[in-house]
């Protein structure tokens, strides 16, 4: 004889089963009767699984990789992006410096010498949704920094962040412990108390081209050597923390010439390539030397999204034939993105940097910096060439929607900097 819990167990056995075979019936009437439309179903659904184990194993390779976080003093709080958030406008912290205060900002950036008669672009402090930024503290950086190499990498507008990011330092060096200066295409800022560098070398395209004489490189005739970086690389060794850009150089809407020999050869070995491919090409080699020599324990690797342009009103429901010209503040529309063809080129950015073997850290200045219509230079900046009575007369024709005004926008990537260095 059976015992009650024997035949119980039979019991809900064959419950179980013919619940099974009902819901398969179900399944396959259902198959039948939708068909494909079920079948696509399936596929999203296994899709959205199988994206969600390639993001815990990505979760988990960069936990095995962030055990050690050189510089890291703590974390970012679970949950937060940093680099999603609103503009909010502050007159108690903003700006964190006056810009006659910092002798070290060129004259292309100094907007209120040049002119500009409003200060609002100033006041702006970015606030992440559902959390805040650490408050930068020069102090304690300079401390982190004592003994250490910081170098930025790149264009006029990681030599904005550069110059930034010493006049949020220099303040607290006093007069005679600190230095500037500029030899070719490398500029030093030291802090002697604490014997440590800020640097930035010019190299707009990473590899080696013909715009790299950082005086002289207004070159209408574009052409990189897309295979050859030790030219810049060599001052580029036992750096600490690397801050590298570049963009706008490669987005002459023409493709790009890439020589294929030494720029003291017969020049005729050139090949045309698309500007995203050889964009990718200089980024690969950029990413062949970090893993060449690079220590993961010792040094942090930083690269500065694309910075965006304003040129043209209507993109943000302005007037047609307008761009940042007399624009004071931000675009409020959270969605507002911009030109569509940036995406793409900062695709190649991921794709790129998904197969490092060292950690590179991407400091998302692109979508925060697109709401910034009203932070850009302007026409107020210095003009080295002088203008002309049909541009005095037509300022949208010569205003800078490029460049950044300091302080301003360029302070928040720095925040950002300090955040992901060390709350990482």
């Amino acid at each position: 004889m059976k015992s009650p819990s024997s035949s119980s167990s039979s019991s809900v056995r064959k419950n179980s089963y013919c619940s099974y075979l009902i819901t398969i019936s179900f399944i396959i009437f259902v198959t039948i009767l939708y068909g494909e439309d079920f079948t696509c179903i399936l596929r999203q659904q296994f899709i959205h699984y199988q994206q969600l184990d390639d993001h815990f194993d990505q979760h988990q390779q960069k936990q095995e990789k962030d055990e050690v976080v050189p510089f890291a003093v703590g974390t970012t709080e679970s949950g937060c992006d940093i680099f999603s958030g609103e503009w909010v406008y502050d007159e108690e912290t903003r700006p964190q410096y006056e810009e006659e205060e910092c002798p070290y900002i060129q004259p292309q950036l100094t907007c209120q010498a040049q002119g500009r008669p409003d200060k609002a672009y100033q006041h702006w402090r970015w606030q992440p949704h559902g959390c805040n930024l650490p408050s930068f503290n020069a102090t304690f950086m300079l401390e982190k920094l004592r003994g250490k190499r910081m170098l930025f990498v790149g264009d006029s507008l990681n030599r904005g962040q550069f110059v930034s990011m010493v006049c949020l330092l220099h303040r607290v060096i006093p007069e005679g412990e600190k230095s500037f200066k500029t030899i070719e295409s490398l500029t030093t800022f030291r802090a002697k108390e604490y014997n440590a560098t800020i640097e930035f070398y010019w190299a707009p395209f990473l590899v080696e081209s013909n715009s790299d004489n950082a005086m002289v490189h207004r070159v209408s005739d574009r052409i990189v050597r897309g295979g050859s970086i030790n030219k810049h690389a060599r001052h580029w060794k036992h750096v600490d923390i690397m801050v590298f850009n570049t963009y706008l150089w490669w987005m002459t809407g023409m493709k790009m010439k890439i020589l294929r020999g030494p720029f003291d050869g017969d020049m005729k070995n050139i090949t045309l390539l698309e500007g995203a491919d050889a964009y990718r090409l200089a980024l690969r080699r950029m990413l062949k030397w970090l893993e060449k020599n690079m220590d993961p324990q010792k040094t942090r690797v930083f690269f500065t999204s694309m910075s965006p342009t304003h040129e043209k009103s209507f993109e943000w429901g302005g007037e047609q034939g307008g761009n940042c010209y007399n624009e004071t503040t931000p675009i409020k529309d959270p969605n507002y993105w911009g030109r569509g063809s940036r995406k793409n080129i900062m695709q190649v950015v991921k794709q790129v940097f998904q197969t490092s073997k060292v950690p590179i850290t991407v400091i998302n200045i692109t979508q925060l910096s697109e709401y910034r219509k009203d932070a850009h230079t302007s026409i107020y900046k210095k003009q080295w060439i002088p203008l002309t009575p049909e541009q005095i007369a037509n300022p949208k024709s010569y205003s800078d929607c490029v460049h950044w005004c300091l302080p301003g926008l360029q302070d928040t990537w720095n925040e950002l900097l300090f955040t992901k260095l060390f709350f990482p």
